[in-house]
């Protein structure tokens, strides 16, 4: 379950990352709102992330539960940052696209075609590029899962460990709890029957004969 919820988190930044992205229209995009929206989610999550590590020392397990919000906050917070390293290549290639606009208008019909052909690289390009991004974004996100998962395993089976150890040293101590109960019960029926033998003995001692009648 926890693992589920790991992947769904993961998800949903990519998601997000997509729809506020990709694929750039380097014409149109609104680079700046895009900053200021990576900001804002920024902002909440790392808000999230402080939560999640303020309910962790009220874990037993502190150290795994920070490492995994962690792992966590590292995961999600470099994929943003890949978001904004697409936005920058986005905007040089905006603002070269503008360069190539400006000489075109004073260019010959040869340097308008050589200026198109560099126009179409660049923009291939820029979309190689960001497809490589987010495969990479991808692949990290599911090696960050990975790891928390195994990690959650790891943490598991320890607990359970140490529940089984905590178990046998509890069944240890009540059994000699109840050897020194079974102990002091002979000891006081040994001394009941020690009394009672007594009480018996004293009960059966013939009666002392009467001092004679003084002459």
């Amino acid at each position: 379950m926890k693992s589920f919820v790991i992947a769904s988190l993961l998800f949903t930044i990519g998601g997000f990352a997509a729809s506020q992205i990709g694929p750039v229209n380097v014409q149109t995009a609104d680079i700046d709102a895009q900053r200021v929206a990576i900001a804002t989610e920024r902002n909440r999550l790392e808000a999230g992330f402080m939560s999640e590590d303020a309910a962790c020392y009220k874990k037993f397990a502190v150290n795994n539960c920070l490492e995994n919000v962690n792992a966590r906050r590292r995961a999600v917070m470099a994929n943003l940052r890949r978001q904004e390293i697409l936005l920058n290549d986005a905007e040089r290639k905006s603002k070269a696209e503008q360069q190539i606009r400006k000489s075109q208008e004073k260019s010959s019909p040869e340097s308008l075609q050589q200026d198109s052909n560099r126009r179409t690289q660049a923009i291939e390009d820029f979309r190689g590029r960001q497809g490589r991004h987010q495969e990479n974004a991808q692949q990290h996100n599911a090696a960050v899962a990975n790891e928390v998962e195994a990690r959650d395993a790891k943490a598991v089976r320890l607990e359970k460990h140490e529940k089984r150890i905590q178990g046998r040293a509890d069944k240890q101590a009540t059994a000699v709890e109840e050897a020194r109960k079974f102990k002091d019960r002979q000891i006081q029926a040994q001394e009941r029957r020690a009394q009672h033998k007594t009480d018996q003995e004293n009960r059966v001692k013939p009666a002392s004969k009467p001092l004679p009648l003084p002459q």
